[in-house]
């Protein structure tokens, strides 16, 4: 395999297969990866899935050399939600304030990359073709979960309460977790907090989504079958900064 971008075609998932390439990365990367485990993942196949997949738009990369899918983003705009029924994150939080907006939404998920491609280049190539999409499509408002690869929160207490303190949602995009026991992310005081440290170990998701401009929501929750505590990311378009927007868009101007 290459781990060259130059040998990388970014598109959307046509055919069965190509999906079924997406599901067997998620598997490769959720379950023997990170250990998870749920309803939907199908161990006899090695495929991760679940009822939303046939509702959404899945963004892949794959390796013109090997023809491997290495990469992988799922979206799933508001009409194709109110198709399947909710957002996938509503199970996890509340999005009343987000729906309450009025503004086109749409939800990132399952992003995913295989091991030689995590520097950072293909995420952003990905996120460079997300807003070609969010173009096309008139979004407003993008939102997901992004993921701590734990479920024990003192792990993170240092970084849910810098998120709490330095880049917590305004009022109306603030959405809450559904976890009632795990509301508040602000147990330790703004000044206690190494910001430099932090950031350097935050997942290079939820540093991509701060970079834009993302904020975060009210609390967390714990994903007992993913194994990770989530917390949910929302970017509104038009704050995004005016530099980091033609970077983001580039390929749209």
């Amino acid at each position: 395999m290459s781990d060259s971008l130059e040998s990388l075609s970014i598109k959307f998932a046509e055919t069965p297969g190509e999906l079924r390439a997406a599901q067997k990365l998620r598997y490769d990367i959720f379950v023997r990866e990170m250990g998870a485990d749920g309803p939907y993942i199908d161990h006899a196949t090695g495929l991760e899935s679940d009822p939303f997949d046939p509702f959404c738009e899945h963004l892949i990369a794959i390796d013109d050399q090997t023809q491997q899918v290495v990469g992988v983003y799922r979206l799933l705009l508001q009409q194709q939600a109110r198709a399947a029924g909710q957002f996938y994150s509503e199970d996890e939080f509340d999005l009343t304030r987000l729906k309450d907006t009025g503004r086109n939404l749409l939800e990132l998920g399952r992003s995913c990359l295989h091991r030689n491609f995590r520097d950072g280049r293909l995420l952003h190539k990905l996120w460079t073709a997300i807003g070609q999409f969010v173009i096309e499509t008139k979004v407003d408002i993008l939102f997901g979960v992004a993921s701590f690869p734990t479920t024990q929160r003192h792990e993170l207490q240092e970084a849910l309460a810098y998120l709490h303190h330095f880049h917590l949602a305004p009022p109306h995009l603030r959405v809450k977790t559904n976890q009632s026991d795990f509301r508040s992310n602000d147990r330790r005081s703004a000044e206690r907090i190494n910001r430099k440290q932090v950031v350097l170990e935050l997942p290079s998701l939820i540093k991509a989504y701060l970079r834009l401009g993302g904020v975060v929501g009210e609390g967390a929750y714990v994903d007992s079958n993913f194994k990770t505590i989530d917390i949910c990311l929302v970017l509104d378009i038009n704050r995004i900064n005016p530099i980091k927007r033609r970077l983001f868009m580039r390929d749209s101007q």
